[in-house]
């Protein structure tokens, strides 16, 4: 598959590379270290990155303005991105071949080539192993594209913490900090965290609630939102806030949008990704995350958390 693609690369003189609507680092960071790494090996190639930009993420890669136009006769590649509704700009349907790399259950097979590796922690991940594939055979990496690769990295092993964690990806972040670029930087950004999205983090502690079968749960609603001076988006990052809660199991965030409420389930062993996928979700079996429109939705849920929890419990 590695092959593939990087025929296709070759073989093409312009590539528009997606990812993932609220993209979190391994979106924007498989996305741009891609982008960096075809436009260092072969510069004479019309490299572009697309989507919203995302406040808190610009000081990784902004995005670019591509007109429709450009799509005609392009390689389109999707990094990180599951599902096709989930893609950031639906222009990707544009282009002449259509290239997933991700990491997520395959559920839904897009694409002309697919390469997805579930057992990669990030789609970082494996761009630096399709890095590795082909370094005897055209591919360079550059200074940015190892900060964007490794920032993916962090990103999604909660800073090498996740159980998707494995020696591989311990030897490629060591690859990568090779190339010098100011990591403890990086970290601040990553992880600097505003004043009033601190104090929301204190009332999701201070509020939560835990049930018996090991399910944590807290709702965010708009008005609290509001009273914080927080977005959803930001609000939405907390959901790792109940991670180390001894009695906890599994949980779930409930973040109100204008016009749905966002579901984010986390768990320590439990396999959440089937209830995501009940609800307009899915996402990996310890991380995943589901959309619903009206809070009595919520109960169900919960319901089918429970269950999950207490599946795993007589395990």
């Amino acid at each position: 598959m590695k092959g593939e693609i990087l025929e296709a690369i070759k073989n093409y003189g312009r590539i528009i590379i997606h990812r993932h609507v609220r993209p979190d680092p391994d979106a924007i960071g498989s996305q741009g270290g891609l982008a960096e790494m075809i436009k260092t090996s072969f510069p004479e190639k019309e490299v572009y990155v697309v989507g919203e930009d995302y406040e808190s993420l610009v000081f990784l890669n902004k995005m670019e303005d591509v007109s429709d136009e450009l799509y005609a006769g392009s390689l389109v590649i999707v990094c990180d991105t599951a599902n096709q509704e989930r893609i950031s700009d639906s222009r990707y349907r544009l282009g002449e071949k259509l290239i997933k790399i991700d990491h997520h259950p395959n559920h839904d097979k897009y694409g002309d080539i697919v390469w997805v590796d579930t057992t990669a922690s990030s789609t970082c991940e494996l761009i630096y192993e399709f890095y590795l594939f082909g370094k005897n055979n055209g591919l360079t990496l550059n200074k940015k594209a190892a900060q964007l690769l490794f920032a993916g990295i962090v990103g999604d092993t909660g800073r090498f913490l996740f159980p998707s964690t494995n020696v591989k990806t311990f030897r490629y972040a060591a690859d990568l900090l090779e190339y010098r670029f100011d990591s403890t930087k990086l970290y601040d950004q990553l992880y600097n965290t505003k004043v009033n999205v601190a104090h929301l983090q204190g009332y999701i502690l201070q509020n939560f609630k835990v049930l018996e079968s090991g399910v944590a749960h807290i709702s965010l609603r708009k008005e609290l939102l509001e009273k914080y001076n927080v977005t959803p988006t930001d609000a939405s990052q907390l959901v790792s806030a109940l991670g180390n809660i001894d009695e906890v199991l599994a949980w779930v965030i409930f973040v109100e949008e204008d016009d749905q409420i966002r579901v984010r389930l986390r768990s320590r062993g439990p396999v959440v990704n089937t209830v995501a996928q009940k609800y307009n979700g899915g996402g990996h079996p310890l991380a995943s995350g589901a959309t619903i429109y009206k809070w009595d939705e919520t109960e169900p849920i919960i319901q089918d958390l429970m269950e999950a929890c207490r599946e795993y419990q007589q395990k």
